[in-house]
């Protein structure tokens, strides 16, 4: 792994892009939900939280493109579809959440104000870096990270080695399963592919080197976020266990990573939270935002005006939608991401394989039936069971929301079998 200057400065601005709302308050409910089967709702966790954003990260150094260049050898049709969808999601979802957290954790607590002055001075913050994107790598990676690995590594260290009452039973039945669903509201693997063309774009802009050297930076720097990602998530979520006998396990995500602070720093852990809060779902946010707005500056033949538009569109519809509870919209993201994590996973996936096993029918086969079978499990969490239900319960892995799981290995197996060596 290449380590200089600036492939730290680049993993720490990777990290702080993916480190953000859901990243900060979903690892400590699974801990106290978890309990003594903490380890295996980690490994769940990081499965999708961790190892397929990395992955994605990985994807995005080999194509040095943008989002729309994952799914192209699909047919351009679907790659400009499957991009507007997850960028429509990306900025109506994930990135005004920040903008709630922000304000139920850091915000209200001490000053009452109103949900919408937090959003609209929150997103005019956000709009000013992104319309000023050439200082996004440099102060979210020297200065911002380091302030949040601080402060979250403090309540980690100081929870793990403080006096505990041993840990409740697991609530979950399927730990492994329960982890890697709760991953996906992390909206990592999605991050990945929208900030990953950010990160492409900035390193391209800021170092003017080659094709080489930029693949190994963001390749070094893509581990350097994960890394960091493994060790607070895991962190994260034993601690939560080892304080599940503190906290009813209904307790809100929200208040009981307030409640972890006090109980590890005290007085100063709720202030230290406050900060950690702003800053990791602020930089988040930028990167959503940066990442839709070089979309559509692309779509428009390279327009800076569009890449304008854009982004106040996203900072406005952040403050609308910000006025949601957090709670509220986790709830609303579920049935998207059933379908749309899938997808991505995918994509990731066939995009770093070699090209003699992700010919364009691989891609257009494997990708058809994702889309076929994770169907199943949208219409599961939309509530529309009874029509699908008999197909769950006769498909490997269809009662744990994996449906598609078994039927896209068969896929990539067939398809590699009979089109070997066919580049069509």
């Amino acid at each position: 792994m290449q380590l200089n200057k600036e492939t730290f400065v680049t993993g720490f601005a990777l990290f702080s892009m993916f480190f953000g709302a859901g990243n900060l308050i979903l690892p400590p409910n699974l801990g106290i939900k978890s309990g003594d089967l903490w380890l295996w709702v980690s490994i769940g966790f990081i499965i999708s939280a961790v190892i397929i954003p990395i992955l994605g990260i990985i994807a995005h150094a080999r194509l040095q493109g943008t989002l729309f260049d994952f799914g192209k050898k699909v047919s351009p049709l679907f790659s400009y579809i499957y991009c507007i969808i997850i960028y429509c999601i990306s900025i109506v979802l994930p990135s005004p959440r920040t903008a709630s957290v922000t304000h139920e954790m850091a915000i209200a607590p001490f000053l009452g104000t109103p949900s919408w002055l937090t959003s609209s001075i929150y997103f005019a913050l956000v709009l000013f870096f992104v319309l000023n994107r050439n200082k996004i790598v440099n102060v979210l990676g020297k200065f911002l990270t380091p302030i949040i690995f601080l402060v979250i590594l403090s309540i980690i260290f100081i929870g793990i080695f403080s006096t505990h009452t041993p840990m409740n039973p697991s609530i979950f039945d399927t730990p492994l399963v329960n982890g890697i669903l709760e991953g996906y509201q992390t909206f990592d693997a999605i991050g990945a592919v929208v900030v990953g063309g950010v990160i492409i774009i900035s390193v391209k802009t800021k170092y003017d080197t080659d094709y080489n050297a930029n693949k190994k930076l963001i390749r070094s720097a893509g581990m350097i976020a994960g890394i960091g990602l493994l060790v607070i998530y895991t962190g994260m979520i034993y601690t939560g266990a080892l304080y599940n006998s503190f906290f009813d396990t209904q307790i809100s995500r929200t208040e009981l990573l307030q409640g972890l602070s006090f109980e590890t720093l005290g007085v100063i852990g709720r202030v230290g939270l406050s900060v950690l809060v702003a800053l990791a779902c602020f930089t988040t946010a930028v990167g959503i935002v940066t990442g839709t707005s070089d979309f559509m500056k692309s779509f428009f033949g390279n327009s800076q005006r569009a890449y304008v538009i854009t982004a106040i569109i996203g900072c406005l519809l952040g403050v609308i939608v910000g006025q949601f509870d957090v709670h509220h919209i986790i709830v609303i993201a579920i049935p998207a991401l059933m379908f749309l994590y899938p997808v991505t996973i995918v994509l990731i996936i066939l995009n770093i394989l070699p090209e003699r096993l992700s010919a364009p029918v691989v891609f257009r086969s494997v990708v058809f039936i994702t889309i076929l079978f994770s169907a199943l499990d949208f219409f599961v969490a939309i509530g529309y069971e009874g029509f699908v239900q008999p197909i769950l319960e006769i498909l490997p892995l269809g009662s744990y929301n994996f449906a598609w799981i078994f039927p896209v290995i068969i896929t990539f197996a067939v398809t590699n079998i009979f089109f070997k060596g066919k580049n069509k």
